[in-house]
């Protein structure tokens, strides 16, 4: 009621040309009358009557214009219902805007019918595409199995870390999918671990890294294949950006939650960055400094982690490394 008595005040406002007309009009009789020596109160009461019929038609020129106003305000919020709103408005101008409305609407309903269209051939080729060149990887890494030299030693961790950005362009594309394949249960986490850590076996030999892995005992609700691919990811950083000395997987209490935390003794990341290291395409001092880095392994991260509900945070210090933790509930969790 609030709301409509504010846009009735308003409607008035818009029509103080009328009413100002309306008491020069009273003015101007009264006055004339008061010459001719006629009683005023024969110009005074039309003047009323004039006055009280334009506060009437005011109120419903004001309730009409108010229901105008909350269709427009449904327009702005269901764009899919346009034409069937605007059947609400039945004059020649309102009709003249419906006719334009509805061309727009139809223009704008093909355009993203179009922008849907292009996006899905999009996405089925890279996805074919990623599970094409998954084959030459594999023959490639068979072959270099076969081989025990430097330069195969080499190849081969320049073929893993092709491998994982053929994954990474895969979990991109699979992010918002409606297919995503999520299947949450209950499971061992040292079983997830393991597995991501089995992958980076050669990489921690060959670089003379020690990893400090202490069992965390714990089961989590999650989807497997997708923590995997967080863990992976951490630890691919880690590894990246630690030229010496350790990586430890390990977990923390804090009731009701727990943390998986994965710390390495590397060259850290600035103050400065930490605040946007989740951030979309962000490469921070460390990727701007000679670092291959595309800046979405840990946008990523943010992404799935906020889709498997755990939380993630990162700390660090320049020279002397950095600490991600991947935070679960401690509590049971069902989903359907």
């Amino acid at each position: 009621m609030r709301a409509f008595f504010s846009f009735f005040l308003a409607r008035l406002c818009e029509k103080r040309e009328a009413l100002l007309l309306t008491a020069l009009s009273a003015g101007i009789f009264g006055a004339v009358f008061a010459l001719y020596k006629i009683p005023v109160g024969a110009a005074v009461y039309p003047a009323l009557l004039c006055a009280a019929a334009l506060t009437v038609y005011t109120a419903f020129d004001a309730v009409r214009a108010y229901r105008k106003h909350r269709a427009l305000l449904e327009l702005a919020s269901l764009p899919d219902g346009l034409c069937e709103l605007l059947r609400r408005f039945d004059s020649q101008d309102d009709r003249d805007y419906r006719e334009i409305i509805s061309a727009l609407s139809e223009k704008l309903s093909a355009l993203r019918t179009e922008a849907l269209a292009r996006e899905s051939d999009m996405t089925d080729y890279y996805t074919r595409w990623v599970h094409q060149i998954k084959l030459p990887i594999a023959s490639m890494r068979l072959t270099l199995e076969r081989e025990d030299s430097p330069v195969a030693r080499s190849l081969s961790d320049d073929l893993f870390r092709i491998e994982q950005y053929v994954d990474m362009a895969l979990t991109y594309l699979r992010l918002d999918s409606e297919s995503t394949d999520y299947v949450f249960c209950e499971q061992s986490l040292d079983d997830i671990v393991k597995r991501s850590v089995r992958k980076f076996a050669a990489q921690f030999i060959g670089r003379g890294i020690r990893l400090d892995y202490t069992p965390s005992g714990k089961r989590v609700t999650t989807d497997g294949k997708w923590l995997g691919f967080v863990i992976e990811q951490l630890l691919s950083n880690a590894l990246k950006y630690t030229q010496r000395g350790s990586v430890a997987i390990l977990a923390e209490e804090s009731p009701p939650t727990f943390s998986l935390v994965i710390r390495d003794t590397g060259i850290g990341i600035a103050p400065e960055d930490i605040p946007r290291v989740f951030e979309r395409g962000y490469t921070g001092c460390n990727g701007r400094s000679g670092q291959s880095s595309s800046g979405l392994g840990l946008w990523l991260c943010k992404r799935v982690c906020g889709n498997l509900g755990c939380g993630v945070s990162i700390s660090s210090e320049v020279g002397r490394g950095t600490a991600v933790r991947l935070t679960f509930d401690g509590s049971e969790r069902r989903f359907e």
